[in-house]
């Protein structure tokens, strides 16, 4: 009080000044028991005036009121959606005559990119359906897809995939490490295996891929 009194002392000695207070002031500075620096500053309070009011406390009540009415709660964190993933369904195949795969590559919204890929050189299926998911792969990079899924009917291929079945061929490691190596580009990758029945598509597409050139139809996406 003294040090605004002190900083503001052309305001104080020209207008009346109000102070509410909850600490009786007046009283302590006319106490006779008021030390020497309190007496001074009684003193140098005293040329302007100066009106001690006490401070009336907020009930409870109306606290509690004010608070309930103007407290907003906070906003509930949403559940985190589960990105969706792209689905790829592959599918290899080895005649004598020719090697190929077919692949399914289906977006969330349900888009669909269909291939049958025909091999310049021959394969085993296993060695066709590991091509399979390497196009594959590349072709889930080129249209932005981060979290894949792939499907296949090869037990051996998915087990090597997984870790659970070991790589005793020199090429199939090669194979194995492309397809780890595409996968660390993306955010999320999971491979299940599943049955024939359920890989139709890319088992035609497999299958048209090997056909004899004769048996293609000109509008076949090889």
């Amino acid at each position: 009080m003294v040090i605004a009194a002190r900083r503001l002392r052309p305001y104080f000695q020209a207008h009346s000044i109000k102070v509410l207070i909850d600490q009786p002031l007046r009283r302590i500075f006319h106490c006779p028991e008021t030390s020497g620096r309190l007496i001074q500053w009684s003193i140098e309070l005293g040329e302007s005036d100066i009106e001690y009011k006490p401070r009336i406390a907020i009930k409870a009540q109306v606290l509690a009121d004010f608070l309930a009415e103007y407290t907003y709660p906070e906003p509930e964190e949403l559940p985190k959606e589960e990105p969706k993933s792209w689905i790829l369904q592959v599918d290899g195949s080895t005649t004598r005559e020719a090697s190929g795969a077919g692949l399914v590559l289906t977006s969330p919204k349900g888009q669909r990119l269909s291939y049958a890929l025909r091999f310049e050189f021959k394969a085993t299926n296993n060695e066709a359906e590991y091509e399979a998911h390497v196009v594959g792969l590349d072709l889930a990079k080129a249209v932005g897809a981060n979290h894949v899924l792939a499907k296949s009917d090869s037990q051996l291929v998915v087990g090597q995939v997984l870790g659970e079945y070991a790589v005793k061929e020199e090429v199939m490691q090669k194979y194995l490490d492309k397809v780890k190596a595409q996968v660390a580009k993306l955010q999320s990758f999971s491979i299940v295996r599943i049955p024939r029945e359920e890989n139709i598509e890319a088992d035609y597409l497999s299958k048209l891929a090997t056909a004899r050139e004769g048996a293609i139809p000109p509008n076949a996406p090889i």
